[in-house]
């Protein structure tokens, strides 16, 4: 398909899904990094709690009270991943 095609598609409001490759998609700044954290027996206990209470897991409550800190933090309310290097 070309690219003027596909936009006219798009600009029509029509599904245009079908015609990406999504199995290549990339969201920049988004990808995943693994990383251990060790933390006091009383607050893992504590997470844990809090995360049946909501019905989640741990790790995804340590996620949200992560994101939920930078959100507060950051003065312009964007929670974008910095992009300078290293």
């Amino acid at each position: 398909m070309k690219a003027k095609d596909f936009d006219r598609k798009f600009d029509a409001g029509e599904d245009v899904t079908g015609d990406l490759d999504l199995a290549m998609a990339r969201r920049p700044g988004h990808e995943q990094r693994r990383v251990n954290v060790d933390f006091p027996i009383w607050m893992i206990e504590s997470l844990d709690r809090e995360a049946s209470r909501l019905g989640v897991p741990r790790q995804s409550l340590i996620k949200m009270l992560v994101a939920r800190h930078f959100d507060k933090a950051a003065p312009s309310g964007k929670t974008e991943p910095d992009r300078r290097p290293p």
